[in-house]
């Protein structure tokens, strides 16, 4: 029987305990030597205040805390702290002191020093202004002096590369200090010491926020750290302006309501994307079982990753065929090319005359290109051409839409657009990856400014990188207990559901066409297979089970040709769901993305409804035999003026189906 914890997220260990904490009219959390939400009445001002020390390939060094000592009154705290970092050759070691005024300052101070020699490509803090910041004015102080205006970036602002150089958000460059408005006459300064600052635009990784960051990456890195080197920063926010006078009868302390859903006015529906999988990397045939599991979820598509210059890609377009067979899907083939593409090609085409696999659409990557060009396009459109009368041929990226956004690809050349995203490219807690969700539609939106109405096909999604392409050096290997590095034991979890969830929705909402989601089986898939490695100890009562996230799939694959209708959560950082309708029926499937119960009032539903429940109380009875999980009977319902109340478990997962009398609304 899995515990509790491993059911939820994957892991036995409880998460970080989050403190609220006030600083005046500042309501906001510390959590584990972080500050997170720094709000002022329903206002976020700042999303998350930490401190980073990345190694050379930009891996985060974990932080242990020790020593955590606070002082905490009812609107003023200090909290004091040790932390050290420890990995390879990294030992990092510093002091940490927060503390909030009852004048709204919040000063969080870091000193330390190097017990060793390394290579670091960041050490210091890093300050992560919200997402809804977009289009805000905000006042810039460089540290010559100079001060100048200009409004947060509302589409995704690329991050440039000049001359080998990585660019910051210009003007964002150079800074000592930068304020944004948060009310008339009011402003959130926040002052940096100890280094230059400059700020990039997360979203480009999905990060649902711009972040400011130490040492301005015009210096070379990795730059080389001396044992016994000392490093201090500090940064302060304070309120300015004529707005603080009477700040606090004018922002009331905002409390925690239920959270409602429903539907978003006159917003026009979306066609439920296609939905395919990746095929399964660790190289096994899908069994019989796998197959007919695989079926229920009613895929589009296989998605199959060919590298041309390899001798194994023929077996793997073979066993990769056989599989679309099966399933009665298309596949997805995504080429790597080389420079000899010019004979990679013609060898590939003999070879689909000889197995004349059921292809969809092709997507065309080079190894060194980040984004393709116009020319890798055109060759392989002449040597494919027996298959590009009935498939899509697509191209753009393989790796993230920061790729994406900095190297626009060729559209004229392209039949649809694609690029690859996960949510751990900074910051790897729950909270975090729950950030990324409605990040997900911002690169979507931003996408549409220079590919026009071309189809965006995105995938693969994963929960972990697929691969470092930011790597400066050798990657180290996991260790021979641990899971390997693109494995995320939250896929097994009801967490990895609830995120699946969202990004669906997102990603839909925002008019995605095609989405490819993790693998068919394996510790990456939806279901778990016998690979021939040990399964992990904690995850031996569900071998062979499908995941949580399995349900989730087959909840909307139920729906494939319908559409989606855009909803809208009261606080989607802590319940967030997906409506969907097809033939006169309508689901919601809702997901509470906490580790505690949520209610939620649900509008906007028409009598009857049946819920279905996927909790701590049923999971693992629906993951050992979905079969008999997905045709329970559920639990009737009757709405009180088209509005629902529940309780939802922590990380649950709720299906309401009902009669729906909404009107087409197809974009």
């Amino acid at each position: 029987m899995l515990s509790r914890n491993v059911l939820y997220y994957g892991k036995a260990e409880p998460l970080p305990e989050q403190i609220p904490l006030r600083a005046g009219p500042l309501a906001l959390i510390y959590e584990n030597g972080d500050l997170r939400y720094v709000k002022l009445g329903d206002q976020e001002i700042l999303r998350r205040v930490y401190v980073a020390i990345r190694d050379r390939n930009w891996r985060t060094v974990p932080n242990l805390i020790s020593n955590v000592q606070m002082d905490v009154g009812s609107d003023a705290f200090q909290i004091t702290y040790t932390v050290e970092n420890q990995q390879g050759d990294i030992d990092f070691r510093w002091q940490g002191l927060i503390r909030g005024d009852s004048d709204g300052t919040l000063t969080f101070r870091m000193d330390g020093k190097a017990h060793s020699t390394f290579l670091r490509n960041r050490i210091g803090f890093c300050v992560l202004h919200p997402m809804a910041c977009a289009g805000a004015t905000s006042r810039i102080t460089h540290t010559n002096g100079q001060v100048e205006a200009r409004a947060f970036p509302v589409a995704i602002a690329p991050q440039l590369v000049v001359n080998g150089e990585i660019k910051p958000v210009i003007p964002f460059n150079e800074m000592r200090a930068v304020a944004h408005a948060v009310a008339p006459n009011l402003w959130a300064e926040i002052n940096f010491s100890g280094d230059i600052f400059e700020l990039e635009d997360q979203r480009n990784w999905t990060d649902a926020s711009y972040k400011t960051y130490s040492t301005p990456l015009r210096l070379p890195f990795p730059a080389a750290i001396q044992q016994g080197a000392l490093i201090a920063q500090a940064i302060t926010l304070t309120l300015t302006g004529e707005g603080k006078t009477d700040i606090q009868a004018s922002f009331p302390v905002a409390t925690t309501q239920m959270v409602t859903f429903q539907r978003k006015p006159s917003v026009a529906n979306q066609p439920v994307p296609q939905i395919g999988l990746g095929v399964a990397t660790h190289g096994q045939a899908l069994s019989p079982l796998e197959l007919e599991r695989l079926r229920q979820l009613k895929l589009s598509h296989l998605r199959v990753d060919l590298k041309l210059a390899q001798p194994d890609y023929a077996a793997a377009l073979q066993q990769a065929t056989a599989e679309a067979r099966a399933l009665a899907v298309t596949l997805e083939i995504a080429l790597q090319l080389t420079d000899t593409a010019a004979t990679e090609l013609p060898t590939l085409a003999k070879l689909l005359e000889e197995l004349r696999p059921p292809v969809g659409r092709w997507l065309i990557f080079h190894e060194r290109e980040p984004v393709t060009s116009a020319q890798w396009v055109q060759l392989a459109r002449e040597a494919l051409a027996n298959y590009a009368t009935t498939a899509q041929i697509g191209g753009g990226t393989n790796v993230y839409f920061t790729d994406l956004n900095r190297s626009h690809p060729p559209v004229q050349a392209l039949d649809l657009v694609a690029y690859s995203l996960n949510p751990q490219v900074h910051a790897f807690d729950n909270q975090s990856l729950i950030e990324t969700l409605a990040a997900q539609a911002a690169t979507v939106t931003s996408a549409r400014q220079f590919i026009g109405d071309l189809p965006l096909v995105i995938g693969p999604i994963t929960l972990q990188p697929r691969f470092n392409p930011n790597a400066t050096g050798p990657e180290s290997t996991s260790a021979p207990a641990a899971l390997p590095p693109q494995v995320d034991p939250r896929q097994m979890s009801l967490f990895g559901a609830g995120w699946t969830l969202g990004s669906l929705k997102y990603l839909a909402e925002s008019g995605a066409a095609s989405l490819t989601y993790y693998e068919t089986t394996g510790w990456r898939g939806v279901m778990e297979t016998a690979i021939g490695s040990p399964v992990p100890e904690k995850f031996r009562s569900i071998s062979g089970a499908v995941f949580p996230l399995y349900h989730v799939l087959a909840d909307v694959g139920e729906f494939a040709g319908g559409e989606v209708l855009p909803t809208v959560s009261s606080d989607p950082l802590r319940l967030d769901g997906l409506m969907l309708c097809k033939a006169g029926r309508v689901r919601t499937l809702l997901a509470n993305l906490t580790n505690q119960p949520q209610v939620v009032t649900v509008q906007d539903l028409d009598e009857p409804v049946t819920i279905h429940r996927l909790d701590e109380t049923n999971a693992e009875a629906a993951l050992r035999s979905p079969e008999t999980f997905r045709t329970q009977p559920g639990e009737p319902k009757s709405p009180t003026n088209g509005a629902l109340t529940l309780q939802l478990l922590p990380y649950a997962m709720v299906r309401i189906d009902h009669v729906g009398a909404h009107e087409s609304e197809s974009a």
